[in-house]
Order: C-alpha cells, then sequence, then structure tokens
C-alpha cells in the first residue's frame, strides 16, 4: 500500500509544487463521496510508487483543489492524477484511467 500524505491547506500544496521542482512528485484528488472516485483511490493506494505521494480530498479541501487546478491549468476533475516534475504536470489522468498500470508507466517515464 502506498504511503502519502494529506495536502489540507493551500500553503501545504505550495510547498509540495516547490517540492517538485528538485523531485517529481504524485498527487490524487479524490473525492470521498463518488464510487468512481472510490475505485481509482483503491488502484492509487495499491500502487508502489517510487516518488513522493501525496493526496487531496477535494471536498474537504476545495480550496486546496481549486488552487492546484489555477497553478497547473488543468480543468478539475475527480477523481484525478498528476505526476508533477519542474513544477508543471507532467503526466495527468481521471475517472477510470487511473489504474496500477498507468501509474507505472507515467512513474517510469519521468
Amino acid at each position: 500500500m502506498v504511503a502519502y500524505t494529506e495536502i489540507s491547506s493551500v500553503s501545504q500544496w505550495k510547498d509540495v509544487l516547490e517540492e517538485s521542482k528538485e523531485n517529481p512528485v504524485l498527487v490524487f484528488k479524490h473525492s470521498t463521496t463518488c464510487p468512481i472516485s472510490a475505485y481509482a483511490y483503491g488502484e492509487f493506494t495499491s500502487f508502489e510508487s517510487p516518488v513522493e505521494t501525496y493526496l487531496v480530498k477535494v471536498i474537504e479541501n476545495r480550496s486546496v483543489s481549486n488552487e492546484i487546478e489555477t497553478d497547473l491549468g488543468i480543468r478539475h476533475e475527480s477523481p484525478q492524477a498528476f505526476l508533477i516534475s519542474k513544477g508543471q504536470a507532467f503526466w495527468n489522468a481521471s475517472h477510470r484511467k487511473i489504474t496500477k498500470k498507468e501509474l507505472k508507466i507515467a512513474t517510469a517515464s519521468i
């Protein structure tokens, strides 16, 4: 199971975005009320990530979710995963495209 850190404030998000300038990070935006997001969460948490991994609960932390959308320039969807490198989204996926296989392919390319 992946060990992730939950991002619950905009300042934490800004720190993660800054961290990505030195080392790639994986961020998963999760809706705690959506069955599709529950499926993607299962894929995300069963993936053994080679990079630091973070989770944002979009309902509980809407301001963080909105800031991610603004900073990365990618329209919000939920669930949504981003591989961020050098302060930019190198890869992203949403809904049922978030699978262990796709996460492995994405992180192998960085």
